[in-house]
């Protein structure tokens, strides 16, 4: 899938206008316009940073800000370090705070959690994919972050790569179709994109390979069937394992020889790090 760049003054003035920062009845009312100051955003845990332009690009909606330091995204750091300066307006440093930190602390948190995957299967074959199962509106910034933390992105969304699950699978056979017939169906629309096919037992496995697709989902399969799928595809079509993966398990899955992994956690279960401002002058 091509990686995408999300759009960081879109997400900026999204994240500014429902705080609406511009109408800070405190900031306004007890901050000269003229007052500047200095930030240090500063970790108060390990993690991975993920989100540093659009925190910027917050602080930099409001008004024309200096960042005379910065730690790299996909950068490792520990409590204590210094993620960035930045310098300019205080009531612009004070109004954008809260939405900056919120970006910068949930992407992070995100990168790190999928660095912790990626270091968990080092050495095998297999690569740690993300899914869809992200927040409504934020997709690509959590797509971003997963690539931050060492992850690959899978299909952003349901025209660049098609999918058939189990549900299609059943309305597939209530129509009296095969599944060769709904891999055939797909290229016909929409050519040149990629297909997978979702199957969940071993039973399953030859008809997914006929119908040839690109990708086959294995679907909360035991580490022994995944082995045997991965012996009986030999090449016909990558593997994709998924299904429950935890941190826990997922060298195990590695190690079965699959292509990727994905993991719904690395998204919608990451929480937020410990990352705060603080204001001098």
């Amino acid at each position: 899938m091509p990686d995408v760049t999300p759009d960081w003054a879109y997400f900026a003035a999204l994240g500014l206008a429902e705080d609406r920062a511009a109408e800070d009845a405190t900031t306004l009312a007890t901050v000269e316009a003229g007052l500047r100051g200095r930030a240090v955003l500063l970790a108060r845990e390990r993690g991975i940073l993920a989100g540093l332009p659009v925190a910027r690009a917050c602080f930099g909606h409001l008004a024309s800000c200096d960042w005379p330091e910065q730690l790299a995204e996909g950068e490792r750091f520990a409590p204590g370090d210094r993620i960035a300066v930045v310098e300019g307006p205080v009531r612009a440093l004070l109004q954008a705070e809260r939405v900056a930190l919120n970006y910068l602390q949930r992407l992070s948190a995100t990168a790190t959690l999928t660095r912790a995957f990626v270091d968990a299967v080092a050495g095998t074959r297999a690569v740690v994919l993300d899914t869809r199962k992200t927040t409504p509106g934020l997709r690509d910034l959590e797509k971003y972050a997963i690539r931050c933390g060492g992850g690959t992105n899978h299909r952003r969304d349901l025209a660049l790569m098609a999918m058939i699950k189990d549900n299609h699978r059943e309305a597939l056979a209530r129509e009296g179709r095969s599944l060769a017939e709904g891999v055939l169906a797909i290229r016909a629309r929409t050519p040149g994109i990629p297909v997978e096919v979702e199957i969940d037992s071993l039973d399953q496995l030859e008809a997914a390979l006929a119908a040839s697709p690109e990708w086959v989902l294995l679907d909360n399969m035991a580490l022994a069937e995944m082995a045997e799928a991965v012996q009986r595809t030999a090449g016909r079509a990558k593997l994709e394992a998924s299904g429950g993966v935890t941190l826990a398990s997922v060298r195990a899955i590695a190690e079965t020889g699959v292509d990727a992994i994905s993991a719904g956690a690395l998204t919608h279960s990451a929480g937020a790090l410990d990352i705060s401002l603080e204001l001098s002058f």
